[in-house]
């Protein structure tokens, strides 16, 4: 009995990490094809785009690397660490009271199990400066891989 709870508790976690969605959905820009596929798509670079949620006047570009051929035309394929990132303030800009150092203000899935594209954001308040980094992460070895941009806050 306690091990078919098990059982079911375990199936239910992997349930939800495989099939968990990001409220954030990024907005795709454009790509470029850097590897031909005979069968299926072409390795390609992405770039996306998508908003700070808690934070409006910011916007983040990301390029990514997405992996083609049969595996990743099915889903199957797991994506490179490879990503770049730069935000931009476009609007005004006003800041959360409970702004949280390290808040996840983004995620994507890069493969079909346990690994992912994250976006952070850290305030510097010395500087007045958002601070956003990329990274992937695995459920049981993540990637070194990483790129951050800074943005200044201004006055609109």
């Amino acid at each position: 009995m306690l091990f078919s709870k098990r059982i079911s508790l375990l199936a239910g976690v992997l349930f939800s990490a495989v099939f968990a969605t990001t409220a954030i959905q990024a907005e795709e820009i454009g790509s470029v094809d850097t590897v031909f596929k005979l069968l299926g798509a072409n390795h390609k670079i992405v770039i996306e785009a998508f908003d700070d949620p808690r934070i409006p006047g910011v916007t983040c570009h990301l390029s990514r690397a997405k992996t083609g051929g049969i595996s990743g035309s099915l889903g199957l394929a797991e994506d490179t660490s490879d990503a770049s990132i730069a935000c931009r303030q476009v609007g005004p800009i006003t800041l959360p009271a409970d702004l949280k150092n390290g808040e996840r203000v983004f995620k994507q899935k890069t493969s079909i199990l346990f690994k992912s594209m994250q976006v952070v954001r850290f305030l510097d308040q010395k500087r007045n400066v958002l601070i956003y980094l990329v990274y992937s992460d695995k459920l049981v070895e993540g990637s070194p891989k990483n790129s951050i941009s800074s943005v200044p806050i201004r006055p609109w």
